[in-house]
């Protein structure tokens, strides 16, 4: 156990002192409002360079990433129906199930599944 801790601790100060020397030898960058900006010739810009970002977009992203990993979890419950109850198969279903919808039904009444324009 003390041979486990110790090398954890060593490993631990290797990685500080790696990014101790990372941040003192990186160079350093001052940026200010002109070096920001875009760049049209020396003139002003005539649009805004930056593309706007839907954060609604985002969000719907977000959950369908987290809804789509939850679905994964019924893969190994179809392998799993040969070697179970029927009944605990069905409650195993039903309860995860329950989760997805109960979570879309949270989502859709935060009002976060709204597509507004």
């Amino acid at each position: 156990m003390i041979m486990l801790m110790s090398t954890a601790f060593l490993i631990f100060l290797i990685c500080m002192l790696v990014m101790l020397l990372a941040s003192l030898i990186s160079k350093k960058t001052f940026s200010d409002r002109e070096k920001n900006s875009a760049f049209e010739c020396g003139f002003d810009p005539k649009s805004n360079f930056r593309m706007p970002f839907s954060l609604h977009f985002f969000l719907i992203a977000i959950i369908f990433l987290i809804f789509d990993v939850e679905i994964t979890l019924f893969f190994p419950l179809i392998l799993s129906m040969k070697f179970s109850f029927f009944l605990n198969y069905y409650l195993m279903i039903l309860f995860l199930i329950s989760i997805l919808l109960l979570g879309i039904y949270h989502e859709w009444n935060q009002g976060a599944l709204n597509w507004m324009f």
